[in-house]
């Protein structure tokens, strides 16, 4: 028998033994030599190079997380500060930049789970808020700013010369353009895009700079209100997506937006088929500022991040980030921003830095008018509604119907709404009928959406003309349905529209001092049902005193309209009521 052989193991794999000779194996040692002679170089070099630094032991890492626009400029200024940068502690400092929103970064925060040393916002009025709040209590205080941008107007630059003929670049027109009471404004030829203050800090520095100039024009709250629940329901994601939709047109309407300076540049950069252009506002404006804010524990991140810090006020850093669209601290800006691309030279008028309890105050404002709406409207339908109204040239039936229609009209397609009719026995021995079932007006009814049918149903409802006013009857069914479906989420209202001339109802059991202290008795504030009542006609003022008793036990607001158009006026001023709600009894 020969000699037998046991093959050896390889990564689990039998492999034949090789004869030694002329092959690889000769070639694996002198390979072999070399690559350890190159690593001992590499090692005495980076020595060398570490000593030569100050840097003696393993590498010092400073996360930095900042906004996603300004991240690029700071990668690249972290790069070089990597290669020249000071050691601390004999440690080379060794800078990463991870982006993230800032709205993101401050909820982590609150969360306990910001994972950095070193957090560069978009803007002090975001920090400043988080500062205010109990979850941000122990945030330290920024420790200076890293760059700036303006916020501005902006609009595609193939309408800018057209939109100028007849908007003036101002937070004080922004408004006038937005309000939604205005029918017959510049409104009708602008459309305004915004971004979402709760998520976006070009978009809360436009809410407040937007409010100062109400305040300071003397312009009304119905105003101030009117133009945010517009602006609220033509949100754009952000700052990217509103610019890429300044080319849309809707209709005939010129399509303007807020962004900041340097998201103008970006969008151009990216050598835009549809370049857009910066609009300043004459009446001033709010930057965003990149505040640094030292969030490190231990003693020497914190120092890599001063070292950090003071590498952004260098000439060389600040000439990057000028680079990029940015201006720098003082306001100066590079080549990027030239006169010859749109934009200006001087930086333009700041307006006073705004307190940050008004900062907070305005973005709940924004937050309670962004509620959803859950809405009964109740359509008075008796007798009486079938008289003409002087002068008018139609029914008070007819007239209900259109200021309907007309104050429906301001309502989100999410928002949620029905209607009942109202007189006496109208379905069986009930004084109501339900016309409209309430629920979202774009979800589809029959293969309709309701909305639609809405509108069908107020161009097409008649008034009973042997019928009285079941209001009191209707009203207890009303509020008891929307009591008993309330959502929490959402204001839950409802409307009465009506002559004015109150409960007519014979056979009705629910007197008018009843049915104020049943409404008494069912409010509940921490699930309230407002009323909000709107009476038109000659009658309307003989039944002001009981209107008013009703909204005001259940908090809400009864209304006479003059004319039609008063409607948007009325459901401005409900709107308002958002923000005192559940106490504005």
């Amino acid at each position: 028998m020969g000699r037998h052989r046991t093959d050896e193991l390889d990564d689990g794999y039998r492999t034949p033994r090789r004869r030694p000779g002329r092959g690889r194996g000769r070639v694996l040692v002198p390979l072999a030599g070399a690559v350890a002679l190159a690593v001992l170089l590499g090692v005495a070099a980076f020595v060398i190079f570490t000593r030569e630094r100050g840097c003696t032991g393993d590498p010092l890492a400073l996360r930095v997380v900042a906004t996603p626009d300004i991240t690029p400029a700071l990668n690249k200024v972290a790069g070089s500060f990597n290669k020249t940068g000071k050691a601390v502690d004999g440690h080379c400092v060794t800078v990463t930049v991870a982006k993230e929103s800032a709205a993101k970064s401050a909820n982590s925060y609150a969360n306990g789970n910001l994972n950095a040393d070193m957090w560069i916002a978009d803007s002090s009025l975001l920090v400043g808020m988080l500062r205010e709040a109990e979850s941000g209590v122990t945030l330290p205080a920024p420790t200076g700013s890293a760059a700036t941008s303006p916020i501005v107007l902006v609009a595609a630059k193939s309408a800018a010369a057209n939109l100028a003929k007849s908007l003036k670049p101002s937070w004080q027109s922004l408004i006038s353009v937005a309000n939604v009471a205005n029918a017959d404004g510049p409104g009708k030829n602008i459309r305004v895009l915004a971004l979402d203050p709760a998520k976006n800090s070009a978009g809360l520095g436009a809410l407040v700079a937007a409010a100062g100039a109400a305040k300071e024009a003397g312009l009304g709250d119905e105003q101030l209100i009117g133009a945010l629940k517009k602006l609220s329901e033509q949100i754009a994601a952000d700052p990217s997506a509103l610019l890429a939709s300044l080319t849309v047109k809707s209709g005939s309407k010129v399509p303007i937006g807020v962004a900041s300076e340097q998201s103008v540049w970006a969008h151009n950069a990216k050598k835009s088929a549809s370049p857009v252009v910066p609009l300043y506002p004459e009446d001033g404006t709010l930057s965003l500022d990149y505040p640094i804010v030292v969030t490190a524990k231990d003693a020497a991140t914190q120092k890599a991040a001063a070292a950090f810090t003071q590498e952004l006020a260098t000439d060389s850093a600040k000439s990057t980030l000028r680079e990029f669209g940015f201006r720098t601290p003082d306001g100066k800006g590079g080549g990027a921003l030239a006169a010859d691309k749109g934009f200006e030279q001087d930086a333009p008028q700041a307006l006073p830095s705004p307190d940050t309890k008004n900062v907070a105050s305005m973005r709940q404002t924004w937050s309670r008018l962004n509620l959803g709406t859950r809405m009964l409207a109740l359509l008075d339908v008796s007798g009486t509604m079938a008289l003409p109204v002087p002068g008018a040239g139609m029914t008070r039936m007819q007239a209900i119907s259109k200021i309907a229609g007309e104050g429906l009209s301001l309502f989100e397609a999410d928002s949620e709404i029905g209607v009942w009719s109202f007189s006496t026995l109208l379905d069986g021995q009930k004084d109501y009928k339900e016309l409209v079932s309430v629920g979202p007006l774009s979800e589809m009814v029959n293969g309709v959406p309701r909305k639609q049918i809405l509108g069908q149903q107020l161009t097409t409802v008649q008034a009973k003309a042997t019928g009285d006013t079941g209001l009191n009857d209707t009203l207890t069914a009303a509020y008891k349905a929307m009591k008993d479906s309330y959502e929490r989420d959402k204001i839950n209202t409802i409307l009465i529209l009506t002559d004015g001339a109150g409960n007519d109802d014979p056979t009705g059991k629910i007197t008018n001092a009843r049915m104020v202290e049943f409404l008494k008795e069912e409010y509940d504030p921490k699930r309230p049902v407002n009323l909000l009542i709107i009476a038109f006609g000659p009658d309307a003022p003989k039944g002001r005193k009981q209107m008013d008793a009703l909204a005001a036990a259940s908090g809400g607001e009864a209304y006479i309209a003059e004319n039609i158009l008063d409607v948007r006026k009325f459901f401005v001023q409900g709107m308002k009521r958002r923000l005192c709600a559940p106490d504005c009894r």
